[in-house]
C-alpha cells in the first residue's frame, strides 16, 4: 500500500513539474503564430493594390532622404539615421516571418530584407509581452492594455503622440487614425521637453545600456537612434543620457524602443551597429523605411 502511495506521489510530482516546465517554455520560448500577414496577391483587386503599392514604394525610394552619422557620447558609440520623407510617404513596420504571434522572431536584417527595407531598426518586441497595444500599418492586433504603459502613436498624417494605455482604448486610437502603436517605452520627449527623470530606467535594464529610440523633429523629418553598449569599446547610455542626446538633435517627440541585445540598425542590407551579444538578437518586429 505504501508503495502505491509513493508511486502516486511521484507521478503527481512529475506531472506538476512537467506542467511547470511547459508553462515556463510557453512564456519564454514557444512560438505561436496568431495571424499571417498576407503579402501576396490572391485576387485581381489585391493584385492591382499590390501593383499600386509597388509603384508607390518606387516613388518613395526616389524621394526619401536618409543620412547616417556615427558619434561618441559619454564613451558610447551612437548611430543616428536622419530621415526626410515626402508628403505621400510614411514610416512602416513589419512582423518577423510576416506573422503576428508570440515569440515569432527573426533578425532585424532578415525581416528588413524580406520587406525590401532600405533602413530598419528593431521595434518594441511585442511578441515577448502578453499585454500592450499592437497596431501595425492601420490594423489592430492586440487591444489588451498594460497598466501604466506609455505608448508611441504614429498617426496617419505621420505625426507622433505619447499616450497612456490607462487613458484610451486601442479601438479609440484606431478610430482616431492611429497607423502604428508601440508598447514599450517610456516616452522620452514631448514638445521638445524631457519627460523622464535622471534616475528613471526601463524595468530590469542596466543604467548603461544599448538603446534604440525613434523621434520626430518636424513634419516628415524623423530620426532613428541606436547606441552600442556593454563592451569595452562602448559603455552604453543611461535613459537620461539618451534623451539629452535626442533633445540636442532638435527632436520634439521621442520614444524608447526595445534595447539591450535587441538594439539593431540595418542600412542597405548591412548591419550598422555592433549588437552587444556579438550578433543580432532575433526580435518580433521592425520599423523601417522602404
Amino acid at each position: 500500500m505504501k508503495q502505491w502511495k509513493s508511486i502516486g506521489t511521484f507521478a503527481c510530482v512529475m506531472i506538476l513539474l512537467g506542467f511547470s516546465v511547459y508553462a515556463l517554455l510557453d512564456a519564454l520560448a514557444i512560438s505561436r503564430v496568431y495571424t499571417v500577414v498576407e503579402t501576396g496577391s490572391a485576387a485581381p483587386a489585391e493584385a492591382v493594390r499590390a501593383q499600386t503599392l509597388s509603384c508607390q514604394q518606387e516613388q518613395e525610394q526616389e524621394d526619401a532622404e536618409i543620412s547616417l552619422d556615427t558619434v561618441r557620447v559619454n564613451d558610447t558609440t551612437v548611430y543616428v539615421a536622419e530621415i526626410r520623407l515626402g508628403a505621400s510617404q510614411s514610416l512602416r513596420t513589419a512582423f518577423s516571418a510576416s506573422s503576428y504571434g508570440r515569440h515569432v522572431t527573426a533578425a532585424t536584417s532578415e525581416t528588413a530584407e524580406a520587406v525590401g527595407a532600405v533602413l530598419a531598426i528593431n521595434g518594441d518586441n511585442y511578441g515577448a509581452q502578453e499585454k500592450g497595444y499592437v497596431i501595425r500599418n492601420g490594423v489592430l492586433y492586440r487591444d489588451t492594455a498594460a497598466k501604466g504603459r506609455e505608448d508611441l502613436v504614429i498617426w496617419d498624417d505621420g505625426s507622433f503622440s505619447i499616450i497612456c494605455e490607462d487613458e484610451i482604448t486601442a479601438q479609440e486610437l484606431l478610430a482616431q487614425g492611429a497607423e502604428q502603436v508601440f508598447s514599450f517605452g517610456p516616452g522620452l520627449l514631448e514638445n521638445g521637453e524631457i519627460t523622464v527623470g535622471v534616475s528613471d530606467e526601463v524595468g530590469r535594464a542596466k543604467a548603461s545600456n544599448p538603446r534604440t529610440a525613434i523621434g520626430i523633429i518636424e513634419e516628415g523629418h524623423y530620426v532613428f537612434v541606436v547606441s552600442d553598449g556593454r563592451s569595452s569599446e562602448s559603455e552604453g547610455l543611461s535613459l537620461y543620457e539618451l534623451v539629452e542626446f535626442l533633445q540636442s538633435l532638435g527632436v520634439q517627440t521621442a520614444y524608447n524602443l526595445d534595447g539591450g541585445g535587441s538594439s539593431t540598425m540595418v542600412y542597405e542590407g548591412e548591419l550598422v551597429n555592433q549588437p552587444s551579444g556579438g550578433k543580432e538578437r532575433a526580435v518580433t518586429d521592425i520599423v523601417y523605411v522602404a
